[in-house]
């Protein structure tokens, strides 16, 4: 199917020309070649809007937030603080004051591990994650079961890079303290069934930990509806600056669990004997934050809700599925991650080729993919390879684009070959 043929089956509710003018960086060349930019699950481009923002706030209200009750100081507090609101309104967080301001999924998790599950952690106790987790969701309770003597539990995926639920759900043993999945898988692009996950965590009395890097920029995200207990997402994947995020997490945890960060802006009271320190999400907010970064990633939130949503999801399932019909006439090519929902992310190698060696080659022709193990080893590890190539799409991508890439691909296969 071309792209036009594409186009005329199903046009996008969104005006993907007007979109594609709001990112400054989708207009330059590599290479002499216009760009192709399919690595959005690394991290996203910026709309002129976030840019503008944070070269705004540099220019006009640069201040440490919530130290001064000079002008200054009051504009930056309240931008940041304003981001915050925002964040919590996209994911339809119970309350502003369960949104903790992060600089990102990984500093997220590993504030879960540190604060909550470290303290009460002993020999015997297990983690629950799975195969298809990045690193992030991985290392840090490997780090915590070391220092405690638990043990991480891994559950099984199936060929098709579908997560084994009823597997994961006969793992949630008694010894289980804390569960953990990805809403999204940055590999796979398999969308994880949370809702059913959270459902039989809870009727279990286990915690569930979600890492929703990958979902919060592609779907709408509804913590509440989910059911889970924390939620981690990174700023950088939703086309805010990089080192922003954020975790959320259900006020009863975040009242028991102790600051992971000690210094300045999480206490109430410090003295020689000890210290008070301030109500979440605050107490987990020590040092001067990624101020103008948080009021980028405010400006990437408005720029989502200025178009819709459920628009872009469509758009961006059409953009998959017509990538996924285009690849699959490559010759020797093989795609990892079939799973009968997923999301824009495709992951594939071709044989008799290196993943390297065709980024490097796509790179000349003005195509960005990203090849490597993308910091999901024991997923390689499942499949049995060292690596991958992977093109990942956002609403900003259009058809032609993917038959430039196609067509790219298949010259730079001939190279190799």
């Amino acid at each position: 199917m071309s792209a036009t043929a594409a186009h005329a089956h199903s046009a996008p509710a969104l005006d993907i020309t007007r979109i594609r003018a709001d990112f400054p960086l989708l207009s330059r060349s590599v290479h002499g070649k216009p760009l192709v930019y399919l690595d959005n699950a690394n991290t996203s481009q910026k709309p002129a809007v976030v840019i503008e923002a944070v070269d705004t706030h540099y220019r006009l209200h640069n201040a440490n937030v919530s130290r001064a009750v000079h002008q200054l100081g009051e504009e930056a507090t309240l931008a940041y603080e304003g981001a915050r609101d925002k964040l919590a309104r996209f994911i339809n967080a119970p309350s502003r004051n369960e949104l903790v301001l992060t600089s990102g999924t990984t500093q997220a998790i590993n504030l879960v591990a540190y604060s909550y599950a470290l303290p009460q952690l002993k020999p015997g106790d297990a983690i629950l994650t799975t195969l298809m987790e990045h690193h992030a969701n991985i290392v840090p309770w490997q780090l915590v079961a070391q220092r405690s003597g638990a043990t991480v539990k891994f559950a099984p995926i199936d060929e098709r890079g579908e997560l084994d639920v009823e597997r994961y759900v006969a793992m949630l043993t008694p010894e289980v303290k804390l569960a953990c999945v990805a809403q999204v898988s940055n590999v796979l692009g398999t969308v994880n069934p949370v809702r059913e996950i959270a459902r039989e965590c809870a009727r279990r009395g286990i915690p569930l930990l979600v890492d929703g890097s990958q979902a919060v920029p592609h779907r709408p995200v509804d913590v509440q509806a989910l059911g889970c207990d924390f939620y981690a997402f990174t700023g950088h994947k939703m086309l805010g600056p990089t080192g922003t995020g954020a975790l959320w997490a259900k006020r009863a945890h975040l009242d028991a669990m102790p600051p992971f960060f000690g210094g300045g802006d999480m206490i109430r009271q410090v003295r020689v004997d000890g210290t008070t320190f301030a109500e979440p999400p605050h107490k987990f907010e020590a040092g001067t934050p990624n101020i103008a970064g948080f009021v980028g990633l405010g400006a990437a939130v408005d720029y989502y809700h200025s178009l819709d949503l459920e628009a872009i999801h469509a758009w961006e399932q059409q953009l998959l599925s017509y990538a996924t019909e285009r690849l699959r006439e490559v010759p020797g090519l093989r795609l990892f991650g079939e799973a009968a929902e997923k999301e824009p992310v495709i992951s594939f190698l071709i044989e008799g080729t290196q993943s390297t060696d065709l980024a490097t080659l796509l790179d000349l022709e003005g195509v960005a993919v990203r090849s490597g193990h993308h910091c999901a080893h024991p997923l390689m590890q499942h499949y049995g390879v060292p690596a991958t190539l992977r093109a990942s799409m956002a609403f900003y991508n259009t058809m032609e684009e993917i038959d430039v890439f196609v067509a790219a691909l298949q010259k730079v296969r001939k190279l190799l070959m």
